[in-house]
Order: structure tokens, then C-alpha cells, then sequence
């Protein structure tokens, strides 16, 4: 705290270990990810234990008034999941000045809140998980309703052939925002959109083109009853399908189309997520939660093209102390090619979590 009270910073983080016991399969990563899942099996990978600190993070918060221009806060926050799980990297790095935001913060297309808590650090399959360098404004209507508007710095992934089609420096903002209604204490239902521009070169003719892509996402949480609440999100769109968790894993934005040489276009994809989560007493509960993702293009792919992914989990969380979290959780996941080929994947994961 500052002299003349009106500048505060606080500093804080949280030492977080995760082990996890794959069989049946194991996965290729630390994440749970549908996607990830090697079809055929790769029997040198029956098995696997592992663990991570990733997640381990440090946070910094300072907030202001000035008596001219209003409150303001400055937000920066990195965690140790680059490179091996264990490189230090930036995961935002903000600035809020009455209803702006400016810098690198998860998009206006996500929805946080409404994103069910995992010991896997991948969550859902369809979960919309974006964070980009933004300009935001944010306002606040009567109590109940916020709508906000930002204009997001690009990062397409093109997945053009190099000899019909190449990729393109992006040179167009995404444009995002949402409306949202809330009630009661941390409740809310909302609707978000974003709009792309994908350019790609056509080497067939030699011309440069753009095309739009676009998304739509609905989501929610509240409780039924006290002990009981409710998280829900479905999403779908042409274009938008590096914004997802499981389709980000590979260039899908565009494709190359099978009736024009040269041509490029945005497929459809949609993914949705529901999950219930119980708490036994305030410092204990439990969330079961199904997510699925699926891939829509308008031609018939390879035949190793991933096609669809289901991803289902049950947890429970122990807070033993304010500071102190304890997790356990069970991961069924699965891949299913366009060929129809398809296999499970089996996890068993433990979490210790210590925050100051």
C-alpha cells in the first residue's frame, strides 16, 4: 500500500503437482487429450507414469485510483508450463483502466468461469481456450447484464499443402465479443461470438485470398439447489478450430477444398460440454462432466483424419486448509478416426496444491 493509499500490489502463487497413471494405451503428453490418442496402439506405450509441476504459478496484482482519470489495475501472471512442463511462461499480462483492458488476456470468445475445475490440466475437449494480446471494453448494465467488445491480435493455422496452396502472414484482426446476463452469487448464461480473416495464397493462379471464419458459444453456469451446480457450454462455427482444445493440435482452420485446386476453405466443427458438480460440505465436492468434439469438413478425409473426440471425468477436490488442495480424479477419452478406426484412452491422476 502506497503512502497516500491510493496505489496497492499484492503478489501471490501456487506450487501445484500433478502424477498421473495411464494403461491401456497411454497418451503422448501431460494433457488429457482425445486428440493426442495414437491410432493404432503403440505397444512400446502400454503404459505410463508420469508428473508434472506445471501449473506452478506466480501472480502479480497492483490496483489504483487517480483522482482525474478513475481505478485502475495492472495483472501479470506466468506459470511453469512451456517447454517439458517445466519452462517459465507468460500466461497474462494486463492492464484494466475503468472499462478497458489492454494486453494479453484470454479472449472475449471464452468463458472462464464457466469451465468446470480439473486435475487435468487440459480440461474439456471442446473447451474454448484462447488467449490473445486484446483491446477490450466491458461495461456493466443495471446489475445483471454486461456485454463487452474486443479486437484480438490473429493467429491462424492454415494447413496448406505448399504446392497448391501455401499460408500467409495474418494481417487482419479477430473480432470478438459477448453478452451475458447474471444473477445470484457467480451465475451467469452468455453468448459470445468472433469473426477471423484467414488469408492463404493460391499457387495455382497466383492469388492471395481471404477467407472469413466464424463462431458462436453458449454458456453457463448456475446451481439448481445449493449443493448442486451446473456447468454447460456449446460451441460451433467455420474457422474457429485452433480456438478449441482438442482441434488446436493441428492446423484445421482451412483446407485445402477437393473441388478447386488452389482454393482454400473454413470447415464446420461444433463441440459441447455438460457437467455436475456437488459439493458435500464447503470445503469438499465433486464434478462429473462429458465433453465431446467433432471435426465437420464437406469432403470425405484421409483416412486417419480425426473425426470425433469424447472426453468424461470424475473428480473430487479436498480443501483441507484455505491454502492447501488436494485432487483425484478418473479421464476416459476417445479418438475416432474418419475411417472408423477409433480407440480409448484410460487415465488415473492425483493433485496437490499449495497457494500463498
Amino acid at each position: 500500500m502506497s503512502k497516500d493509499a491510493q496505489l496497492a500490489m499484492g503478489i501471490g502463487g501456487v506450487v501445484r503437482m500433478r502424477g498421473w497413471y495411464d494403461w491401456g494405451g497411454a497418451l503422448n503428453s501431460s494433457a488429457f487429450a482425445p486428440y493426442d490418442i495414437s491410432i493404432p496402439t503403440n505397444p512400446a506405450r502400454d503404459r505410463w507414469l508420469g508428473s508434472t509441476p506445471s501449473g506452478t504459478a506466480f501472480f502479480v496484482r497492483v490496483i489504483g485510483h487517480d483522482k482525474k482519470y478513475g481505478n485502475y489495475q495492472l495483472y501479470i501472471e506466468a506459470n511453469f508450463n512451456g517447454y517439458s512442463s517445466r519452462d517459465f511462461h507468460l500466461k497474462k499480462a494486463y492492464v484494466q483502466y475503468n472499462d478497458w483492458t489492454l494486453g494479453y488476456a484470454n479472449s472475449s470468445f471464452s468463458d472462464p468461469s464457466a469451465q468446470p475445475p480439473t486435475v487435468d490440466a487440459q480440461g474439456p475437449n471442446s473447451e474454448i481456450s484462447d488467449t490473445n494480446v486484446l483491446l477490450r471494453w466491458m461495461r456493466t448494465f443495471k446489475t445483471n447484464w454486461v456485454v463487452a467488445a474486443s479486437i484480438e491480435s490473429p493467429d491462424a493455422q492454415v494447413d496448406a499443402d505448399g504446392t497448391t496452396t501455401s499460408t500467409r502472414s495474418n494481417y487482419l484482426p479477430n473480432f470478438a465479443a459477448f453478452g451475458q446476463y447474471e444473477w445470484g452469487a457467480g451465475q451467469h448464461i452468455r453468448l459470445s461470438g468472433i469473426i477471423r480473416g484467414l488469408p492463404y495464397r493460391d499457387l495455382v493462379n497466383g492469388t492471395n485470398h481471404t477467407v472469413v471464419g466464424w463462431g458462436a458459444h453458449v454458456s453457463s453456469i448456475f446451481r439448481v439447489v445449493d449443493p448442486l451446480t451446473v456447468y454447460a457450454s456449446f460451441n460451433a462455427g467455420k474457422g474457429y478450430q485452433s480456438l478449441t482444445n482438442d482441434l488446436q493440435m493441428t492446423p484445421l482452420d482451412l483446407i485445402d477444398d477437393p473441388d478447386t485446386k488452389g482454393k482454400m476453405y473454413a470447415p464446420f466443427s461444433l463441440g459441447w460440454y455438460g457437467a455436475l458438480q456437488y459439493h458435500f460440505r464447503p470445503n469438499l465436492f465433486s464434478t462429473i462432466m462429458f465433453s465431446e468434439m467433432r471435426f465437420l469438413p464437406k469432403q470425405e478425409m484421409a483416412d486417419m483424419t480425426y473425426k470425433y473426440g469424447l472426453y468424461a471425468t470424475a473428480n473430487v477436490f479436498w480443501n483441507p486448509t484455505p491454502r492447501v488442495q488436494f485432487g483425484a480424479e478418473v479421464n476416459l477419452g476417445k479418438r475416432q478416426n474418419n475411417d472408423g478406426q477409433h480407440r480409448w484412452a484410460r487415465r488415473a491422476c492425483l493433485m496437490a496444491q499449495f497457494s500463498f
